[in-house]
């Protein structure tokens, strides 16, 4: 499968890294050649100098022959332009990073208009990302399968926990829930754990049930549910736009701190029911004059990494229960865990996972079953995968105890039609069935690539 990618900056660079590494033919467009020159040393593609919005460098880059265009340039109207372009050389299917909320309102115009495949809003995905950890704030991490109605939930067991020292089996017929540890992050060590497992403090648990079945379980366990009402954004860029509109939506109490007087009065245009705070949420002080302390969630949105963190720490040193950091840099990501910043997002990570899931649909649209969508948990070590299955094949109307499963393979729900199946070895995978696995083998491209 050939896929040219447009623009190297970091959500172009990280679908390079990975598609590469998933053997794809891969062609980078970028008018930065010292960029491109470190793509070349690093990974295993072919690079063209120019701009993604050219006809010529396109044919440089054998645009006519490629299956997927990928345009995630910092430019809105270079990637349509650069998509238009694409489909009318011949390229099979192309993609699209559309940021401004005024382009995105009406996508589904332009999406017809330019013939593109996807359209892809980073910011957008963020702030929905938030708003979930926000609703159910004992969770540092959530994933969303099956249109929303089943969820990947990430929490760590802490001290108070009434599970540390417990094994799975155990939970399980205490608790009678339909839910299903999925992954465990011990250390550095990763566990796709079997009912033997025993749960230790300091354990992250990835969990899958639907919704109704995580918030009960939260309640068995004695994890009271807090509810946010009050909430500091700091920074005003798009992310911050986003999440407002929603959480106000909610009737949620927002405010946000921005640094420039421009973005502040357009945001207090846009957003009437936010109280927009001209200063620079990076001063202590101007936070705690603001009432950081009386918050009930501080997120950290500036376009800085590092302001993003210390703003987190600090928000955490005064109290506040619930604090998200947006942080890009996977690096710095793996390095704040061990701060107490439970909750991390990244607008590239988000955009990373749609367009994969995108590419490995497209590769396996003649199989049996197509991928719906994909998430990369714990570093990427671990991937969770929705299958929609399409028809008979092997391993259908067979219970689920008489297929063998590859190690560190497991099948984690089945959702037929309006039911929610946590499944059990009477279980059986049907057609129309969608099916979530959790997986430590990289490149799964159908149900099949897990069985022995």
């Amino acid at each position: 499968m050939k896929i040219v990618i447009i623009g190297d900056g970091k959500v172009g660079y990280k679908l390079a890294k990975q598609l590469s590494a998933e053997n794809y033919d891969i062609v980078m467009i970028d008018s930065n050649e010292s960029k491109l020159r470190e793509a070349i040393d690093r990974l295993d593609i072919f690079c063209v100098t120019g701009d993604g919005g050219s006809v010529e460098v396109q044919k440089e880059a054998d645009v006519p022959h490629a299956d997927l265009v990928i345009a995630c340039t910092s430019t809105d109207e270079c990637n349509m332009l650069s998509c238009l372009i694409a489909r009318r050389l011949g390229a099979k299917h192309t993609i699209a990073r559309v940021r401004n909320p005024i382009y995105y309102q009406q996508i589904d115009i332009l999406k017809e208009d330019l013939h593109l495949s996807m359209a892809v809003n980073p910011e957008l995905a963020v702030a929905g990302e938030i708003t979930r950890l926000l609703l159910f704030p004992d969770a540092s991490k959530i994933e969303t399968f099956v249109k929303g109605r089943v969820e990947l939930i990430e929490f760590p067991l802490t001290e108070q926990s009434r599970l540390s020292g417990m094994s799975l089996a155990d939970m399980y017929n205490r608790f009678q829930i339909k839910l299903l540890v999925c992954a465990v992050e011990r250390g550095e060590d990763v566990i796709i754990p079997d009912g033997e497992f025993i749960m230790q403090i300091g354990d992250r648990l990835h969990v899958a049930a639907s919704h109704r079945e995580v918030e009960l379980f939260f309640k068995l366990i004695g994890k009271k549910k807090q509810k946010i009402k009050r909430v500091m954004i700091c920074g005003g860029g798009r992310v911050s736009f986003y999440l407002a509109m929603q959480l106000c939506n909610i009737g949620m109490q927002v405010k946000i701190i921005e640094k420039l007087e421009s973005k502040c009065e357009n945001l207090c245009e846009l957003l009437p029911k936010a109280t927009i705070i001209n200063g620079d949420a990076s001063d202590h002080d101007l936070l705690i004059e603001e009432g950081a302390e009386e918050a009930d969630a501080l997120i950290a949105l500036t376009g800085m990494d590092e302001e993003n963190i210390i703003m987190a720490l600090f928000a955490k040193s005064q109290g506040v229960s619930k604090v998200i950091v947006k942080v890009n840099e996977d690096r710095r990501a793996r390095m704040i865990e061990d701060f107490g910043i439970d909750s991390i997002v990244s607008a590239k990570t988000a955009t990373a996972d749609a367009i994969l899931s995108y590419v490995r649909a497209r590769k396996n649209s003649q199989g049996s079953a197509n991928v719906e969508t994909m998430y990369q948990l714990i570093d990427g070590r671990v991937e969770a995968l929705e299958f929609i299955v399409k028809s008979e094949t092997s391993y259908t109307n067979i219970p689920l105890k008489d297929l063998s499963l590859k190690a560190n393979n497991l099948i984690a729900c089945i959702a037929r039609k309006r039911k929610i199946i946590i499944p059990n070895g009477n279980d059986c995978i049907r057609v129309g069935d969608n099916v979530i696995i959790i997986t430590m083998e990289k490149q799964i491209q159908d149900i099949q690539d897990i069985l022995l």
